[in-house]
């Protein structure tokens, strides 16, 4: 089934890219999906049936305006502060905990978190991802997850587990 879904993602992903359906273009299409699922279906994720799930889809369409809501907000805080004559930067590295399972979910929480200006994901160890933060307030890490991931968390919990 893996290797199956496999082949369908990358074929239609194949069609997207390309963008027609003749028919030497199809199937060289199916040749490279079928010669791509033979060689990457162990990289793939487990579980992709999940990814026909209506409401995951939904969600995805919830995220990506909030995403770009904060990643708006975050460009006019970063701007604030370079623009600001005494520029109020606090940079450092700071260690926040998730709770998301699933790898791709994680990956997806570190590259969301470095998408958005003035964070930027430099490790993931487990549940621990280490973040560079353009203005470390406090010094407790349950705060700074609060104000990193926890925006992120919720949403992606929906999409991904």
């Amino acid at each position: 089934m893996k290797s199956l879904l496999c082949i369908l993602f990358t074929f239609v992903l194949w069609l997207l890219l390309t963008w027609s359906l003749q028919v030497r273009e199809v199937l060289v299409g199916a040749m490279m999906a079928v010669l791509v699922a033979t060689l990457l279906a162990h990289i793939y994720p487990d579980n992709m049936q999940k990814m026909f799930n209506p409401r995951r889809w939904f969600f995805l369409a919830v995220y990506i305006p909030y995403f770009l809501y904060l990643c708006v907000r975050s460009n006019l805080d970063v701007a604030y502060r370079v623009l600001h004559p005494d520029m109020p930067i606090r940079p450092g590295i700071v260690k926040v905990h998730t709770t998301l399972k699933s790898e791709i979910a994680r990956t997806f929480l570190a590259n969301s978190i470095t998408l958005t200006p003035g964070t930027l994901s430099v490790d993931i160890d487990g549940q621990d991802l280490y973040v560079h933060w353009i203005n470390v307030r406090g010094e407790d890490p349950e705060e700074h997850t609060a104000q990193i991931v926890k925006p992120f968390e919720g949403l992606l919990r929906r999409i991904f587990e």
